[in-house]
C-alpha cells in the first residue's frame, strides 16, 4: 500500500487503491443485517403501506359509513358490553354528536363520539363546539376522531379541559390494523430452533 506524504502528488493508481481500501473497510465495519432485522423492516413497510391505503379508503367512504367504522373500531377496542351498546346518531340535527357508547348495561355511563372524515386539519372551534355538545348532553367523556390532523390550537384547547380524547388519521389507521377492522392479518410460520430439545443433559 502506498502512502501520500505532504507536498507529494498522489498517483492515479494510489488514489484508486485507497478508494478500494476505504470501500472494503466500510463493508467490514458496517453491521451485518440479520434475517430477523430484514423481516422486521419488511413488516414495518407493509404496515405503513396498509395505513396509507386505509386512510385513502376512509377518505372515499360516506360520512355515515365512516361513523359506523368508528363505532366498530371502538367496540373492538373493548368499549360497550355488546355492539348494540354503540349507537350511531349522526345526521342533521345531531347536535355535534355522531355516536354514543354505553359503557354499562344500564346506560348510566356513556361516551359520546364525533367522527369527522376531513381533509383539512381540525381546529380549535371544532373542538370547542364538541365540548359544548358534551355539556349539552351532561356528558363527561368524549372521543373526537378524524381522518386528518389537529392544529396546535386544537391540541392546546383539549389539554385545557378534561374528558376529551383525540384520535387523528394516522392513529386511527394504526388502531384499525391492530384490531383488524377492515383488515385481514396473515400468520407467518417462522422456524426457530428449540435448543432445549437438543440439551441431552436436561433430558
Amino acid at each position: 500500500m502506498g502512502y501520500i506524504g505532504i507536498g507529494l502528488r498522489a498517483q492515479p493508481g494510489d488514489v484508486n487503491q485507497q478508494a478500494q481500501e476505504r470501500e472494503q473497510l466500510s463493508v467490514i465495519s458496517s453491521p451485518v443485517v440479520s434475517p430477523d432485522d430484514r423481516l422486521g423492516e419488511a413488516i414495518r413497510e407493509i404496515r405503513q403501506t396498509a395505513e396509507s391505503e386505509l386512510l385513502e379508503l376512509l377518505g372515499n367512504v360516506s360520512p355515515s359509513f365512516f361513523e359506523t367504522i368508528v363505532l366498530d373500531l371502538l367496540h373492538a377496542m373493548g368499549y360497550g358490553t355488546s355492539r348494540t351498546d354503540l349507537q350511531r346518531v349522526g345526521g342533521v340535527g345531531d347536535g355535534g354528536i355522531d355516536g354514543v357508547i354505553s359503557l354499562d348495561r344500564l346506560g348510566l355511563e356513556k361516551v359520546y363520539v364525533q367522527a369527522k372524515r376531513w381533509q383539512g386539519s381540525v381546529g380549535r372551534p371544532d373542538l370547542q363546539a364538541f365540548y359544548g355538545a358534551l355539556a349539552g348532553h351532561k356528558a363527561r367523556k368524549g372521543v373526537f376522531i378524524t381522518t386528518s390532523t389537529y392544529t396546535t390550537q386544537a391540541l392546546e384547547f383539549v389539554r385545557s379541559v378534561e374528558g376529551i380524547v383525540l384520535i387523528d388519521g394516522l392513529r386511527l389507521s394504526g388502531l384499525m390494523i391492530d384490531h383488524e377492522i377492515g383488515v385481514n392479518a396473515r400468520v407467518l410460520r417462522i422456524p426457530k430452533i428449540d435448543s432445549d430439545y437438543f440439551d441431552e443433559e436436561a433430558s
